[in-house]
């Protein structure tokens, strides 16, 4: 076995996990999952059948990844952050032919107790603040709060607010240097991470 579970997790046979995975107290690994290396689990977690996770995520506890959502490399889940996966759920009306996939792009970050509505996509090392709802698409390195949420900045790859002067940005942990292009944040010049 190329990854570690406490003795409380439930890994299901046919689950594929990546070398180094740790998955902790009282977590669920459904058969279909597919999780990638160096990832964490923590206390609580559920991953679904229809679930692929890349390198390198980080699902804090009591967090449920449900059927249809992809959280590719470097994905960072808060703890007890919601995703959905059917838009308009009743407990007498059978709806699993109507998931809606949602992807987490790399490197985005969703905050403590936010809220991700089906169907979106977060793009990259996008930041999702504690408690907001997202419904709809969010750009990559866009800073996102409230409910619903909206868009009240930009991110650097570091997760450092940037501040725009005449439209460039640079990151003081990393030296990026960023740009805006109509209501785009562009990555102009990587430094190191």
């Amino acid at each position: 076995m190329s990854y570690w579970k406490h003795e409380s997790a439930i890994v299901d046979e046919g689950a594929q996990l990546g070398e180094g995975t740790k998955v902790w107290h009282f977590a669920h690994v459904s058969p279909g999952a597919r999780i990638g290396a160096g990832c964490a689990l923590g206390q609580g977690v559920y991953v679904g059948n229809d679930v692929s996770l890349g390198d390198n995520v980080r699902v804090q506890n009591n967090v449920s990844v449900y059927d249809a959502v992809t959280l590719e490399d470097d994905v960072f889940c808060g703890p007890s952050m919601v995703f959905t996966n059917v838009y308009n759920p009743r407990a007498a009306v059978v709806r699993k032919h109507e998931y809606r996939r949602t992807l987490v792009k790399q490197g985005a970050t969703l905050g403590a107790n936010c809220t991700i509505v089906c169907g979106v996509t977060i793009g990259r090392y996008a930041f999702v603040g504690a408690g907001a709802v997202v419904q709809k698409d969010v750009q990559d390195f866009a800073l996102m709060v409230g409910v619903p949420a909206r868009r009240i900045g930009w991110m650097s790859r570091h997760g450092e607010r940037l501040q725009f002067v005449d439209g460039q940005a640079r990151c003081a942990a990393t030296g990026d240097v960023y740009a805006l292009q109509g209501e785009q944040c562009l990555l102009l010049q990587q430094g190191s991470l």
